[in-house]
């Protein structure tokens, strides 16, 4: 089944707004888009599914200048599988590499958040001295 979606329910599908549809357009990032006999664009299944990769490369952090490359050799056809792949392979790395360090944070806040309740249950300053101030303890367990 062909699809045929106007500029606004693809922004509205996708989360993208309007004017960075007609961007990716006018950079070449996306196929020329189809208009219908009244001018409108209409984003067919294949337009929809570049949109989408696209989304998700941005959002990993893949630049768009790859992006182009990318698309440029996906217009290439079969000969280029190998390009493509080594293109995905190496911005991999790099998510993988992402990931790593986010997981360190994440584990640098798990301590700090571990820190903090370890202070609230003894009832200690963060120099490690008891709290004697009644107000503060009970403002202790205050959520934000």
């Amino acid at each position: 089944m062909t699809t045929a979606l106007g500029i606004a329910q693809v922004s509205e599908a996708t989360g993208l707004t309007r004017d960075t549809l007609r961007w990716y357009e006018r950079e070449g990032l996306i196929p020329r888009i189809e208009r219908g006999s009244d001018g409108r664009r209409r984003y067919d299944d294949a337009s929809l599914r570049t949109i989408q990769l696209i989304i998700r490369l941005r959002r990993t952090g893949m630049p768009v200048a790859e992006i182009r490359r990318f698309l440029e050799l996906y217009e290439e056809g079969a000969a280029s599988h190998g390009r493509r792949m080594t293109l995905l392979l190496t911005h991999r790395e790099r998510v993988l590499a992402q990931l790593d360090q986010l997981h360190q944070d994440l584990d640098a806040i798990d301590d700090k958040v571990e820190h903090y309740r370890g202070l609230i249950d003894r009832g200690l300053d963060c120099g490690n001295a008891p709290i004697t101030d009644l107000t503060v303890l009970e403002r202790q367990g205050d959520s934000l």
